[in-house]
């Protein structure tokens, strides 16, 4: 009797078993499709904010290249990324490309530099960083506009020794009590704008046709 009990338990808990997971492999099924357009449309909207719509006519989240691997220490990338290209008329005018400050005050800030053809900053966005709040959080823009001081900026404006706070004789704005989270930024946008210099074959080919190839590969970034 004791041995059919336990048979007929363990059959209990296998159906169980079978039944929830049928139940959540649905509802994945079922919900997957609109995470996937919700994911999507998160992540044009950063990129927009950087390169709006009406500047591009490609779909910025596919067209991409995956970033070579001898670029990764100087855009303090771990695992790699993807840039995301914005063309007019098949030539590209711009690209969006993953960077990571390593030294912040509280650890690394992970942020997407915009740079247009012409070696200027289309723009700056933080994606992610440990901060202190109210102190370093201001290189968020919901906090501060004080990411938008990198707009149109580029390498020799400001000269390279000018690439820095006030404070330490540059041209940028420091936080009234954190000067070292501004200072990881600003020197990481300046490495970024040195890659895109020594990459510029590679980044804004003259060929249009050269410019065509794209990839979906989901290299992960930092």
């Amino acid at each position: 009797m004791l041995g059919r009990s336990i048979g007929k338990n363990s059959l209990l808990l296998a159906c169980f078993a079978l039944v929830t997971a049928g139940l959540l492999a649905g509802t994945y099924q079922l919900t997957r499709d609109q995470i996937e357009l919700a994911e999507r449309a998160a992540a044009q909207a950063a990129l927009f904010e950087i390169i709006p719509q009406e500047q591009h006519t490609n779909d910025l989240l596919e067209d991409t290249l995956v970033i070579p691997q001898e670029g990764w220490a100087q855009l303090g990338l771990n695992f790699g990324g993807l840039i995301h290209r914005a063309r007019q008329n098949d030539q590209v005018t711009a690209v969006i490309i993953p960077s990571v400050a390593p030294d912040g005050y509280s650890g690394a800030i992970r942020m997407l530099v915009g740079v247009n053809r012409e070696g200027t900053v289309s723009g700056v966005r933080v994606l992610n960083h440990r901060e202190t709040p109210g102190l370093g959080d201001k290189v968020d823009l919901s906090r501060s506009d004080w990411i938008l001081s990198f707009d149109g900026r580029a390498l020799g404006d400001p000269p390279a020794e000018r690439w820095a706070v006030r404070r330490d004789g540059g041209d940028f704005d420091q936080f009234t009590g954190a000067t070292i989270t501004p200072r990881a930024v600003i020197n990481q946008v300046r490495r970024t704008l040195e890659y895109v210099e020594e990459n510029r074959e590679l980044l804004f080919p003259e060929s249009a046709e050269n410019g065509n190839v794209s990839t979906r590969e989901t290299t992960p970034s930092n």
